[in-house]
């Protein structure tokens, strides 16, 4: 006994194929998907190790302007009291 088969474009090819097509369609769709959270995830601790060193440039910049600060207050308590000895 003969089966008969459905003559399919070159673009059908038998059901194992198709289903092996599909799977490979369903399996790149989810990589790509998975590749954009991955890329999210980077991007994210990217921007929080920026963010770090910028906090941490702005604690360096906050102390070195205090310690001007102070040297200028010390320098100004000098003078006043070099001003108030002369008299």
């Amino acid at each position: 006994m003969k089966r008969d088969r459905v003559r399919r474009g070159k673009w059908f090819g038998s059901n194992h194929e198709s289903r092996i097509t599909t799977y490979v369609l369903v399996l790149l769709a989810a990589a790509a998907l998975g590749g954009c959270g991955v890329d999210t995830a980077t991007t994210a601790a990217t921007g929080a190790s920026i963010k770090k060193q910028e906090m941490e440039e702005g604690k360096r910049t906050q102390e070195r302007a205090q310690q001007k600060i102070d040297q200028m207050q010390e320098q100004m308590q000098q003078r006043a009291q070099q001003a108030g000895g002369d008299k």
